[in-house]
């Protein structure tokens, strides 16, 4: 740790990572200020009502509102963030290996391949943000009746009601692009490459002393709450370092080199292969599916069809998560759905790296394995082996809300403050923001260690 953090009293020497910096932390501001604005056309009474009511922090609602620093629930400008993006660039890493010209578009020109994915998921966001717009604003209105608040945004295709509700869909996309115009802005002229990640981040960090004053409200259970807190965030912290350094080094031997008339000797290296390599992804594409069949069900609650109204019911109350124990169907599903697709996700990234034929072509080779295709296989039955307990670990991870509300509800503690306050800050947003402090902080080491500013190189 000191070799890798001694050289950081240099770090604002350099004019070019001050820079950075400035830049980064100005845009972050930005992005916070502009949080703040609210859609046009909206009902304040009933909004604020709404978010004193327990309905505002169920299900994914919460996590969402968590994951984007409370735009959701405020009915932000932001409140989409930058997540249909990811979601629209998971959908297009997806169909690479599904359809073959996709796939050899990437393989024969990669720099190509990786701007036609760029401009398409820009495209893609587009529709994406717009359907999350919708079933935002009929799951709110839906809620609030429920919750007697009243109708927070008047949304609907009538005569007198289709000009106020493109223009709000219109404001909330429009929104969403300028979240993700933000990013690219960070990586483009700040941190490198980290943009999406920190405005993401700026959201959870941004949420977390509301949290923290919801956990010291009650004065019978704050102190518990407060020391049950730090040990969960600390615990959690520990389990996500430990399985994103995961690492299982499978051992290549690489060919020597000819130095004029002698041969060198064959070099033995190593192929890390990670414990955890689909990251945060699984996370947050497993909660976009979830949310799927609750936005469609929200089109049909006003259906005057009792059957149809049933059924649209009992969707959102079986999928609108919260952390009850009626609610085991969501986070059964959700921790079904993030451990399957972490499987799924990490066969097709690892795929997509073609270990096999870049080690042959170099003339490595893994001692006792053919090279190219039987390599090929032999790595990614490792690395469906390492995969299962980082798939496992984010299961639970993204199941930590519910389990916790079971053991505290076991000493008698559970209300929706403490459901907010502690559970979704010390699991799902816990993992991002530990992913994004550690991918920034290496970042900026390599940024610094590219200027010279390097420990064992300054002199002193």
């Amino acid at each position: 740790m000191k070799s890798s953090f001694s050289g950081w009293r240099y770090l604002w020497k350099s004019e070019d990572i001050r820079r950075k910096l400035l830049i980064t932390f100005f845009i972050l501001a930005l992005y916070r200020i502009a949080s703040d604005v609210p859609v046009p056309g909206i009902n304040f009474v009933a909004l604020k009502a709404f978010r004193a009511s327990a309905a505002s922090s169920a299900g994914f609602l919460g996590f969402l509102d968590l994951l984007s620093g409370g735009t959701v629930t405020s009915f932000s400008l932001l409140s989409m963030g930058v997540y249909p993006y990811i979601t629209a660039q998971i959908i297009l890493q997806l169909l690479i290996p599904i359809i073959p010209a996709l796939q050899r578009r990437m393989q024969e020109d990669p720099r190509e391949g990786q701007r036609w994915m760029e401009r398409w998921t820009y495209f893609l966001a587009v529709p994406m943000a717009a359907l999350s717009s919708i079933g935002q604003i009929n799951i709110f209105n839906s809620l609030s009746v429920q919750a007697q608040q009243g109708t927070i945004v008047p949304f609907g295709f009538s005569s007198d009601l289709w000009l106020p509700s493109l223009t709000i869909l219109l404001v909330m996309v429009a929104g969403t692009m300028f979240a993700i115009w933000l990013g690219e802005l960070i990586s483009e002229y700040g941190i490198r490459g980290q943009g999406l990640s920190l405005v993401i981040f700026a959201g959870i960090v941004a949420k977390m002393p509301s949290n923290l004053f919801s956990i010291l409200q009650d004065q019978s259970t704050r102190w518990f709450l407060l020391v049950f807190t730090i040990v969960v965030i600390v615990a959690t912290i520990y389990a996500i370092v430990f399985i994103q350094q995961g690492r299982r080094n499978v051992p290549v031997m690489y060919p020597g080199r000819r130095m004029g008339n002698r041969m060198s000797m064959p070099v033995k290296g190593t192929l890390p292969l990670m414990v955890n390599l689909a990251g945060m992804i699984p996370l947050i594409f497993a909660s976009a599916i979830l949310q799927f069949p609750a936005i469609i069900a929200s089109y049909f609650l006003n259906s005057t069809n009792a059957a149809i109204h049933a059924f649209a019911q009992g969707v959102e109350t079986a999928l609108g998560g919260g952390t009850g124990s009626s609610s085991w169907v969501y986070w059964l599903l959700y921790f079904i759905m993030v451990v399957s697709f972490t499987f799924f996700y990490t066969s097709v990234l690892f795929e997509q790296q073609n270990y096999g034929d870049n080690l042959k072509k170099s003339g490595a080779q893994i001692p006792g394995v053919h090279p190219g295709e039987i390599t090929q296989k032999y790595l990614n039955k490792v690395q469906q082996r390492i995969t299962f307990p980082g798939a496992f670990f984010l299961g639970v991870v993204a199941a930590l809300p519910f389990l916790l509300s079971l053991l505290l509800k076991a000493f008698g503690i559970g209300s929706a403050s403490t459901s907010t306050g502690l559970f979704l800050v010390s699991s799902a947003g816990l993992l991002i923001v530990v992913g994004v402090v550690r991918d920034t902080f290496l970042n900026i080491e390599a940024e610094m260690k590219l200027h010279g500013y390097q420990d064992s190189l300054l002199v002193r």
